[in-house]
């Protein structure tokens, strides 16, 4: 009998901790919102459909395939995929699918796939806020083999009120150039999905509008003699245009523009992500590189961190630049001739603290800076 008790304690146990460990929808979204939102500003992919199809294609999380593989949309390997694999039962046994080191390299990816391939080119002439229309899209374009997948992200939108997220970064989206690209059939898109050995070579690019420049979206491995021939523009000035300094073949994704960028961002300011460099976020807002230093008194090899507000405007410099406090303390550092410093063009706290042997901490503590950013023209008390 006392077996009997310690055999149901154990499968009771073991029967919480299971369920304590499944991530619901709600969690699921709360997780990863944010990613869907910053892939929906970068790439145009609506931030619903990316969450909806993430709760479908991980169930909710908790999928043997995603805890394997960091898989959260259920992408193949294909020819041209030459990171991580794994194997997993799918349509068929033992299929290849793609692994990621972590969500945000698969989100990344997944919004890759989807604009940087051109028979789902069609969707992004769609308004992003029209979730069924991208819902019954991925199913033409042969996303899925379920006939139901539309469905069921509409379902899942709808329930977990999704559309709330694509709302939040609507205003934001490259606008795509659809004028390139037609629509594919069904039976057409259907073939391709099947034939994982066609892609041999980098996507063809998607054509686009980032701040108010023609561009497109060009995969890793790209020629850049290749896109400036495709697109009838002299290489070097196809260099200039994206502040290049040589040819060869793109080493990562990115956008590359075809006409010269803007010399100003369509928004004051944006934040730095992970990983993301100062030309990253040039070509990303389609501002030209110089400028984007210049309004951040930095220069190209300056090292950012994740989460730095990066001006795409110039800043006019007012009474908040300082405090108070830190005007009060340079007037009187003035007053005993001890040493201040105007902020000049392209000067960083990094260059200023190298040029009066002190530290970056020292300067912030001294001037009652809260961040990194300076402003030409700006006063800096150097000493204590």
């Amino acid at each position: 009998m006392n077996k009997i008790w310690v055999i149901v304690i154990l499968s009771v146990g073991c029967f919480l901790e299971s369920s304590a460990q499944n991530m619901t929808a709600e969690q699921y979204v709360q997780k990863y919102k944010d990613l869907a939102i910053r892939e929906m500003k970068r790439m145009g992919v609506p931030a619903a459909i990316t969450l909806a199809q993430g709760l479908l294609e991980t169930e909710n999380g908790n999928s043997d395939l995603l805890k394997k593989s960091n898989n959260h949309f259920g992408i193949k390997c294909k020819s041209s995929w030459n990171a991580g694999t794994v194997s997993h039962d799918d349509d068929a046994q033992g299929e290849c699918f793609r692994v990621y080191k972590n969500a945000e390299e698969s989100y990344r990816d997944h919004s890759n796939f989807l604009r940087g391939n051109d028979r789902y080119a069609f969707l992004f002439k769609l308004d992003p806020t029209d979730y069924k229309g991208w819902a019954y899209g991925l199913q033409k374009a042969g996303y899925a083999t379920n006939p139901k997948y539309p469905e069921i992200l509409i379902k899942n939108i709808e329930t977990n009120n999704l559309e709330q997220y694509t709302l939040e970064a609507v205003d934001e989206v490259p606008v795509f150039d659809g004028s390139k690209y037609k629509s594919e059939s069904p039976e057409k898109s259907a073939d391709v999905v099947q034939d994982t050995d066609s892609e041999t070579a980098p996507q063809p690019a998607a054509r686009l509008s980032v701040n108010g420049s023609r561009a497109l979206f060009a995969s890793k491995g790209t020629s850049l003699l290749a896109i400036a021939t495709e697109n009838n523009i002299n290489l070097a000035r196809l260099l200039n245009i994206n502040d290049l300094t040589k040819d060869g073949l793109l080493e990562k994704d990115q956008f590359i523009f075809l006409e010269k960028k803007q010399k100003t961002g369509n928004r004051d300011f944006c934040i730095a992500q992970p990983n993301e460099t100062l030309y990253d976020i040039a070509q990303n807002n389609g501002v030209i590189l110089q400028n984007l230093l210049d309004y951040n008194n930095l220069s190209a090899d300056d090292h950012i961190e994740a989460g730095t507000k990066i001006f795409l405007r110039p800043q006019l410099i007012t009474d908040s630049v300082q405090s108070s406090d830190a005007q009060t303390l340079i007037a009187n550092t003035q007053s005993t001739n001890s040493n201040i410093h105007e902020v000049q063009t392209k000067e960083s706290l990094y260059s200023i603290s190298k040029k009066y042997g002190v530290s970056i901490e020292q300067i912030k503590e001294w001037n009652h800076l809260q961040n990194n950013h300076l402003q030409i023209g700006q006063k800096l008390i150097i000493s204590q």
